[in-house]
């Protein structure tokens, strides 16, 4: 994985992109790509490029030209099955110089176009410029594992890996935040492409291809999807075999992704080990690739209520990794959430990317560059709680009345100490709203959604008029995938939370950024996609039999990790949230960004009311008492205060880079 960059002049008669701005762009995103920049400028375009190297480690710098052609890429990613296509792109007469997937992803867009992307198994976002015909070609997988945002100013379009790196291109460009953007978040917990958090600052959808061809007199701009790739639900192929039938093709599919991304790499690839049944099968496949030599990296808590230090010690124990830990506190959260915000680069209802962040900086000083991570099992096995609860409350939905079938509710969330269905008569109030919609596509989310929304209450005066009348749970809704209605509601539950999470906060703000903070790739087998359609044209009952979660997956499990990890109660990934800024030991910047001049100078939440959920928030932690409403206000609220404060009140300064890679064509274009 690495960081692109870019310039494109949108319009005749303005200079070339210049030299300092794509040095600033690459200077920007350094933490993305440590190894080696470059940059290419011509009269029209310029591409900067933040090297983080993992195939062909001594070849393939970008950016990367196509032969002896004017055409050339900035690419950040990895392409899994480079091989086999660099081997049918030979057959059809391509000759390579390096043995990088980055030239065989630019002969692959020579040789098929659009189509090329539908064959790519891999994570990407791609920067082709064709000088000749003065045309660049954007794409980005079709989950959005890789981030490319856009921005355009005065005549200008910018795109980037991160925003920092538009910022840092044209001191120019406004710095504020777009208020439908917090309006997303504080519905959906992150922005969903293509609205950014910054107003003019967009993200291109993943799967999409975005075209700029420059004509004599104006641009010609396109926008497409890759061609249909049965990534989001149910496609016209089904699974017509026994459950023993299943779980042999989801192990061959899971052994084989995780093959894929083990071998496909120059340097040793670890792996992250939570002690839930995701991670540990995983690891345990992972290991059949890497021998004695395999890495394996957990997170430990300090509050019991989040530690899962004995299922990791269970699979330690039978894999014979070398194991590392990282012990996370209060304190350790509230000192790093700064940087955390800063490379999340948009507000945090959770505090759990920091933890991930600390995991990373631990893998990164072990030596480690790549890891494996268990993201995507819970959404394509249907393994969250929320999946559960849709269940029941549609079952309950369709005899509302019923006194027993609302006693299933009991058997959720048994990990939290504050649980929703402790007490009935309120667990029946809560869960039984809007049981009439029960039929409905977006049903068993809305009532996260509704919750998160309440929070909007403390938004500034000026900024809730501004978003009045908008209506972001209802245009996510609208453009969801024809015929979905059709679907089964475990598909359409899948489907939505894919949709509305997956990218934008569990493969970013937990993912990608937290990752790549620390100069550290990670690979998702479960996310290859094989292992996706697969799991796709299974029945619904295959992955959620009854209220038993991922039941393929833990068929699959038995021949490899400890029955231990498989039966135990489902818990989900979780950090101490509000609790790491309250009390004698909260840093300093938390009192001052909630202070009301801070909250003032942002003009994004009303002062009053911030001041009064801060003092509430501090005797709640007195009392051992805090509401899960009011741990994502505090956590919103402070992380929305750290974003203003580090991307709009400030102007960073980046350590300079010197590019080994440098072309300069705008003499000759």
């Amino acid at each position: 994985m690495c960081g692109i960059a870019g310039i494109l002049a949108l319009r005749p008669g303005l200079a070339p992109p210049s030299r300092a701005a794509l040095l600033a762009m690459a200077a920007s995103q350094q933490h993305r790509g440590p190894d080696e920049f470059g940059i290419y400028r011509d009269s029209h375009l310029g591409l900067a490029h933040s090297r983080l190297s993992i195939i062909d480690l001594h070849h393939g710098q970008q950016p990367l030209q196509f032969q002896d052609e004017n055409c050339w890429i900035a690419f950040n990613g990895e392409i899994f099955n480079h091989v086999e296509l660099r081997a049918a792109l030979e057959g059809k007469g391509h000759l390579f110089r390096t043995h990088s997937d980055t030239e065989v992803v630019i002969h692959a867009w020579r040789e098929w176009g659009l189509d090329a992307f539908a064959r790519l198994n891999g994570q990407w976002a791609i920067a082709i410029w064709d000088a000749d015909a003065r045309q660049l070609i954007l794409s980005r997988d079709p989950l959005g594992i890789c981030p490319l945002h856009l921005c355009v100013h005065r005549g200008f379009l910018y795109f980037g890996s991160e925003i920092k790196s538009i910022f840092a291109a044209d001191a120019s460009i406004p710095r504020a935040i777009d208020p439908a953007g917090m309006s997303q978040v504080f519905s959906f917990w992150n922005t969903l492409a293509p609205q950014g958090i910054f107003r003019g600052v967009n993200e291109l959808e993943p799967g999409h291809m975005r075209t700029y061809k420059l004509l004599h007199d104006r641009v010609e701009v396109g926008d497409v999807a890759i061609p249909d790739t049965q990534l989001l639900g149910p496609g016209h192929t089904r699974f017509t075999g026994s459950m023993e039938e299943a779980t042999e093709a989801v192990a061959q599919g899971l052994l084989d992704a995780t093959r894929l991304r083990m071998l496909r790499s120059d340097v040793p690839v670890g792996s992250y080990l939570s002690g839930g049944l995701d991670s540990s099968l995983i690891a345990a496949m992972g290991q059949q690739f890497a021998g004695k030599a395999f890495q394996t990296f957990s997170i430990r808590f300090q509050d019991a209520e989040f530690d899962e230090t004995h299922f990791q010690s269970l699979m330690v124990e039978q894999l014979g990794s070398r194991h590392h830990e990282v012990l996370i506190t209060r304190q350790s959260i509230a000192d790093i959430f700064p940087e955390v915000v800063r490379h999340a680069e948009r507000p945090l209802l959770r505090t759990a990317p920091a933890p991930m962040f600390l995991l990373s900086r631990l893998v990164r000083s072990k030596g480690i560059r790549v890891v494996l991570t268990g993201e995507g099992a819970d959404e394509m096995f249907a393994g969250y709680d929320l999946f559960r609860e849709g269940k029941v409350r549609r079952f309950w939905g369709r005899q509302p009345d019923s006194l027993w079938r609302p006693r299933l509710l009991e058997r959720l969330y048994p990990y939290l100490s504050r649980s929703p269905v402790a007490q009935q008569h309120i667990a029946r109030q809560f869960f039984g709203r809007n049981l009439h919609q029960h039929a409905e596509p977006g049903f068993a989310h809305r009532m996260r959604w509704n919750t998160t929304q309440g929070l909007q209450r403390l938004f500034s005066a000026p900024l809730r008029e501004t978003i009045a009348g908008s209506d972001p749970v209802g245009t996510f809704l609208a453009g969801l995938p024809q015929g979905i209605a059709q679907w089964d509601a475990v598909a359409q539950d899948q489907c939505i939370e894919i949709m509305s999470l997956l990218s934008g906060y569990l493969l970013s703000s937990q993912g990608d950024r937290m990752l790549l903070g620390n100069s550290v790739e990670g690979r998702f087998p479960f996310l290859d996609p094989q292992v996706i359609r697969l799991a796709h044209s299974l029945p619904s009952s295959f992955k959620l039999r009854g209220l038993d979660e991922k039941h393929v997956l833990k068929r699959v499990a038995r021949r490899w990790i400890p029955s231990e990890i498989i039966l135990r109660s489902k818990q989900p990934y979780r950090a101490p949230d509000a609790l790491c800024f309250v009390g004698h030991q909260a840093p300093g910047y938390v009192a001052e960004l909630l202070s009301e001049s801070a909250l003032t100078r942002s003009g994004l939440f009303d002062p009053q009311s911030a001041s009064q959920l801060y003092a509430k928030c501090k005797m709640g932690a007195a009392l051992g008492q805090m509401s899960n409403t009011d741990n994502m206000a505090m956590v919103g609220i402070l992380s929305t205060q750290l974003l203003h404060h580090e991307m709009v009140a400030s102007v960073p300064n980046y350590p300079a880079v010197h590019p080994r890679t440098e072309i300069d064509q705008t003499s000759s274009t």
